[in-house]
């Protein structure tokens, strides 16, 4: 006997079996009872979320001899027909290979003649979104006033590149994303009926990695299924997937938050000796740092975690600040961009891993934050002093300061024009972060070669801590040089006037001696 996927052996044969959909289950049904069928239908959503095969059950109800509360019974003539494919009043086509204006028009020159059989013709056309512009316009006075006997359901993943005239000629039906409890509860049932044993954790795992999607989430569980053992844990859906073991991903978290350079390193060796995916690896990784956030956010996490895997990231948790692990987030994704285009990936990886482990590296925000935890567990000495004599270290009585003298009056260069030209140029080249930072400030001129950045809202840590970085800081140097012509120097201000500076040292106002330890 031939073999079945699981996905089409499982797949939906009425309304009531369609999971997580039941918004739109319950209007189409109620639409067959009152008999209030629309002439053309598009449903939207993701991958493998039960846009065909809601089609397909609705295909069959409108044209079933003895439906049942809008379901069709999958017993007369023509539903076992349309469930063989032999029926030919119910047309299904792909649009992603029949894209032309000519397969279009067989279409339109078709729904002239009656159905053979059904009371109904009617054409399911899938991946709508890749006919081509010549198809759509041959497509749109039929699909608005098509024949009494025809219905269209057209069904796509991207509606945003259907044009609006197709969209206003149909009722839209958005499906949404199945939840992983739908999906765990729906993968026991196949494995009840398979007799397949599992674990819950098992399941848990294969309804994350779907991402929402049914049809995936049997497919992994069908090759979970064709080795000898039918025995599916959680070890095993790792290992199939290539999914890294838990402790290397915990391991590399630790060694990124405790800047331990030389555990990182370890733990890279190793996932490069065992060929694991280095861009899967990293996506484990920012997933989990995700989860330490709604950990310290909610005190929740997910399911997937044992005790022991929740005891571990609690640990993680009461040892950094949410903000570090935003800034975490963001430099992993943008080295999970960097591997895409690299032929270099091992290297690249190692270096990225090294660079988040390395204090050096840490932002301003962060460094902040451990200069107060010190001060606070009294590791530093903070102590305020009189202004006397010229004293060699950096101590400054903030009563007894000199006002600074007032600097050359500061003119916005070349108008709003030119700084409006640098943020665009940012958002054109998709530094998304670096522009949203930029987007409610002003330049000034302070010099002749040095630009102020004025933050007219305030400036937060994190904010701060992005700007500072030195290829930001050189982005947006290169930008201003262009735009002025000549090599220009870059000064951060938090507010209309610039602080008066010490050298390189911050001028707190206080006198800083260190402890030795």
């Amino acid at each position: 006997m031939e073999y079945t996927a699981l996905y089409r052996k499982f797949r939906p044969m009425t309304f009531k079996e369609i999971v997580g959909q039941e918004h739109i289950t319950t209007t189409l049904k109620n639409q067959i009872i009152a008999d209030r069928v629309g002439h053309a239908y598009l449903f939207t959503g993701c991958r493998g979320c039960g846009k065909t095969s809601s089609a397909k059950v609705l295909s069959r109800a409108v044209n079933c001899l003895n439906p049942k509360d809008g379901e069709p019974c999958n017993e007369c003539e023509i539903c076992k027909s349309a469930l063989e494919g032999s029926l030919t009043d119910i047309v299904e086509m792909d649009a992603a290979s029949n894209n032309s204006v000519d397969d279009i028009r067989a279409i339109r020159d078709e729904v002239n003649f009656l159905p053979t059989l059904a009371k109904y013709r009617v054409y399911i056309i899938d991946e709508v979104h890749m006919l081509s512009t010549g198809a759509f316009n041959a497509l749109l006075k039929t699909l608005e006033e098509p024949p009494k006997h025809v219905k269209f359901i057209l069904a796509t993943t991207e509606p945003q590149k259907l044009p609006a005239t197709i969209l206003s000629r149909c009722q839209r039906f958005d499906f949404k994303r199945i939840s992983d409890v739908d999906i765990s509860k729906n993968l026991e049932k196949v494995c009840k009926e398979c007799n397949i044993q599992y674990s819950n954790g098992a399941l848990n795992l294969i309804a994350e990695l779907s991402e929402g999607a049914m049809r995936d989430a049997l497919s992994i569980l069908e090759r979970c299924m064709q080795s000898e053992d039918l025995n599916i844990t959680e070890e095993k859906v790792k290992e199939l997937v290539g999914i890294p073991k838990l402790e290397y991903i915990y391991g590399i978290v630790k060694s990124i938050l405790n800047y331990n350079i030389d555990d990182g390193l370890k733990i890279c060796d190793n996932i490069i000796l065992e060929g694991k995916d280095l861009s899967n690896f990293l996506w484990e990784i920012i997933k989990y740092i995700r989860d330490i956030m709604i950990l310290k956010t909610t005190k929740n996490v997910s399911n997937i975690y044992s005790n022991d895997d929740k005891a571990k990231m609690q640990e993680l948790v009461n040892t950094v600040e949410k903000d570090r692990l935003l800034n975490i987030i963001y430099t992993l994704s943008e080295l999970e961009n960097e591997l895409k285009w690299s032929t270099q990936k091992n290297i690249i990886f190692q270096v990225g891993i090294m660079k988040l482990c390395s204090k050096e590296n840490a932002s301003l925000a962060e460094r902040v934050v451990a200069l107060e935890d010190k001060i606070n567990n009294g590791k530093i000495e903070v102590k305020t002093i009189k202004q006397e004599s010229k004293i060699q270290t950096s101590t400054l009585n903030v009563q007894n300061v000199e006002k600074p003298k007032e600097k050359t009056v500061q003119k916005d260069i070349k108008g709003e024009d030119f700084w409006n030209n640098v943020i665009s140029k940012l958002k054109e080249e998709r530094k998304a972060v670096l522009y949203s930072n930029l987007n409610n400030t002003k330049a000034v001129l302070l010099d002749d070669m040095t630009v102020g950045i004025q933050f007219l809202n305030g400036l937060n840590s994190f904010g701060k801590a992005v700007i500072e970085r030195p290829e930001n800081i050189n982005e947006i140097r290169k930008l201003v040089s262009m735009e002025c012509g000549k090599d220009m120097k870059i000064k951060i201000i938090s507010e209309d006037k610039p602080k008066q500076e010490s050298g390189n040292k911050l001028d707190l106002g206080i006198n800083i001696n260190y402890i030795d330890e």
